[in-house]
């Protein structure tokens, strides 16, 4: 069986830049001999989190749209590349709600509720040992935070995070263009991420 590596792109913009160095990473890993899947949020119904804790006690989110399937997706995974463009220095939100219910049934399926006074002992997550690296492209700034949320979520989620010669951030969409394959800093910074990818996922997987 190959090994599998998903982009999960949650730009809301058809053929945006992110999608294309998602995309291009997944193309670039695929020549490598992984099974790949580029997964866009742009036509998904992903609800945000509301907090019920009904996952806490049945291993499943309650709500009931686009995000079991691509839950499942994440836990087939190999490796997980999720990628964002910059909005106000932040992950788009329908990101965010994949993240959040992701993170937080994740953890639920790996571990059981304590009660009040009793402190955790953390068994790990559903994420744990999945390789994942993080996209942001922006115009021009804005891009540390957003990263940094990604980096957060990976590592809070106990996934081995890896990454590039350089952030793996792309500089794109002045005006609104569509324009990262003028990016040529970006498109080697995302080459080489692949490199980086493959070769991790490979020896933990010996």
């Amino acid at each position: 069986m190959k090994l599998k590596i998903i982009g999960i792109c949650g730009s809301p913009r058809e053929k945006s830049n992110t999608e294309f160095f998602v995309q291009l990473t997944l193309d670039e890993l695929k020549k490598k001999g992984f099974d790949t899947e580029f997964i866009t949020l742009r036509n998904k119904k992903v609800q945000e989190c509301s907090g019920c804790y009904y996952c806490a006690n049945n291993n499943e989110c309650k709500i009931k749209d686009d995000f079991d399937d691509i839950f499942r997706e994440m836990l087939q995974a190999d490796g997980i590349i999720l990628g964002s463009p910059v909005y106000h220095s932040s992950i788009t939100p329908k990101l965010k709600a994949l993240l959040d219910r992701a993170g937080f049934l994740g953890r639920w399926v790996a571990n059981d509720m304590k009660e009040k006074k009793q402190a955790y002992d953390w068994k790990g997550t559903a994420f744990s040992g999945k390789v994942v690296s993080p996209i942001t492209v922006a115009r021009r700034a804005g891009q540390n935070f957003t990263f940094a949320q990604l980096l957060l979520w990976a590592t809070v989620n106990d996934c081995i995070v890896v990454g590039s010669n350089y952030w793996n951030v792309g500089v794109a969409g002045k005006g609104g263009n569509v324009d990262a394959h003028e990016d040529t800093e970006g498109i080697g910074i995302m080459k080489h991420l692949a490199e980086n990818m493959a070769h991790v996922i490979k020896q933990l997987n010996k």
